[in-house]
């Protein structure tokens, strides 16, 4: 069962995402892109208020994915990216993304906080962000 209501090109449309944005962090890293959207869908506080589906939260304009600007978002996911998508919205959270709500990929190291968001930690090449608690508590489940 999933943790947010969906629907079929939804999840299809995670898949491209999550390959889109970390294909070269392999499914780890795919799995934590996933994350982080899921987190957006469920946190409806900071840039995220009123962000209650997929769609939403991939194309939201300022604050979405640098990724729907790519062609390569735009191709057919494959079946291990759908899987992965499935994983994330079955509610599987991978540290340090388990809570974060952003992510980017600095040219050094991580700052410790971003947008007076504290750093949750680092996988491969990207930063992770969590919000603080008081702030977002709905995605501290």
């Amino acid at each position: 069962m999933a943790i947010i209501k969906t629907k079929p090109e939804h999840v299809q449309m995670l898949a491209r995402l999550m390959r889109a944005e970390a294909e070269g962090e392999g499914k780890l890293g795919m799995l934590m892109v996933g994350n982080v959207a899921i987190n957006r869908v469920i946190a409806n506080c900071l840039d995220f208020k009123g962000i209650r589906d997929i769609p939403r939260m991939i194309y939201q304009s300022p604050g979405g994915f640098e990724a729907v600007q790519k062609s390569y978002f735009y191709q057919r996911p494959r079946s291990v990216e759908v899987r992965l998508a499935k994983q994330v919205l079955k509610g599987w959270k991978y540290h340090p993304a388990s809570y974060s709500l952003w992510f980017f990929k600095p040219a050094g190291s991580c700052p410790p906080t971003w947008f007076n968001q504290p750093n949750s930690g680092r996988y491969k090449s990207h930063c992770f962000f969590k919000p603080y608690y008081k702030n977002c508590p709905q995605i501290f489940w």
